[in-house]
């Protein structure tokens, strides 16, 4: 039996500034609220983070810290307007999230054995 080794074509893992890239984008939705701020953000375009934090279970200053992590990574952009601060989903930073993901799939051709040549 042929033994493979599945590792993906060393063009299609991305360099390690990739990695951190993606590493720090996954880091930042690395919680449940966070993921929900995206989907809710996604959902509704934009939205001022005191209403956000109405469709949670939790403190004002919780979801702020939440939001806050979002934007450092920024896959939020926040814009204030006097004592409220509107949040929306940068577009960018998730494309390039996604573009990372991708790095991550294997050649489907990687993984097959090689057939033994017959004379």
């Amino acid at each position: 039996m042929a033994q493979t080794k599945c590792l993906p074509n060393k063009s299609k893992r991305g360099t390690k500034k990739d990695q951190l890239i993606l590493a720090e984008l996954c880091k930042a939705l690395g919680h449940p609220v966070r993921v929900e701020i995206i989907k809710i953000l996604l959902a509704k375009g934009e939205c001022i983070s005191g209403d956000i934090a109405e469709c949670f279970n939790k403190a004002h200053s919780t979801i702020s810290e939440h939001l806050k992590i979002l934007k450092d990574a920024e896959l939020v952009l926040g814009t204030i307007d006097g004592p409220k601060r509107c949040y929306c989903v940068n577009p960018k930073a998730l494309q390039e999230m996604k573009q990372l993901i991708n790095l991550l799939i294997f050649d489907p051709e990687c993984c097959k054995p090689k057939s033994k040549k017959k004379d």
